[in-house]
């Protein structure tokens, strides 16, 4: 199975992947350039690998959760490729890359939480636990302050920001963001019928409502 991920609730990544392998991949942490970015990036790694968009079994999205402005790149250039390209559009959510790296790491054991840069003082977080099929989501994803959560270990860059509420759950764990590359394995593992509740639809979880505000006067001419 061939499949091109992106991701961008965190930074910004895409990947290629076939039956489990990394063909290619790519990352950036800035968080204010993926409209700039990702889509030279995504023509970069095919031409990499010497593949066209119709050679492609499906495209896989990371639905966030993550601000609204790097979710709607994300979300807008796999869509268009989708279509473009005539391939199924797959929707993960973010947060399960980072359980899965947990998992495969051995960096946690039971349940553990998933905690990213949510902004305003906030972090975007689930509740997972590592049993013998992986990483299973137990509840989340939810935005909210980092000393509500639950006292468990951590991974994700949360944790770094808020070390005086959060535990990492291993070394250098507390910096992970999203990978593309991760959302690929979930998907074609749930697409082979080995996970279950894994897919979503590609739409983004932004979790909270947007900063932008139409003006009272467009509100009162519009009615």
């Amino acid at each position: 199975m061939l499949l091109l991920a992106l991701d961008t609730s965190a930074g910004a990544s895409a990947a290629i992947t076939r039956d489990g392998e990394t063909l290619a991949a790519w990352s950036t942490d800035a968080a204010n350039a993926h409209a700039e970015v990702l889509a030279p990036a995504v023509q970069q790694l095919l031409k990499q690998e010497h593949l066209s968009g119709t050679d492609l079994d499906g495209i896989v999205v990371g639905v966030g959760p993550g601000p609204f402005t790097g979710l709607r790149v994300g979300l807008a250039l796999a869509q268009s490729l989708a279509i473009g390209w005539r391939r199924p559009l797959h929707g993960v959510c973010s947060l399960d890359s980072l359980a899965l790296r947990a998992v495969e790491s051995d960096t946690v054991e039971g349940e553990f939480l998933v905690a990213t840069d949510a902004r305003r003082r906030e972090v975007y977080w689930g509740r997972y636990e590592n049993d013998d099929e992986g990483s299973r989501l137990l509840e989340g994803p939810f935005v909210g302050p980092a000393a509500d959560l639950p006292d468990l270990p951590a991974v994700g860059a949360g944790v770094s920001l808020y070390p005086q509420h959060l535990r990492a759950s291993g070394e250098g764990s507390d910096v992970w963001v999203p990978h593309a590359a991760e959302l690929a394995a979930l998907a074609e593992g749930a697409l082979a019928g080995e996970l279950m509740g894994v897919l979503c639809a590609p739409r983004p979880l932004y979790l909270r409502d947007s900063d932008a505000k139409v003006p009272a006067q467009l509100q009162r001419d519009s009615a």
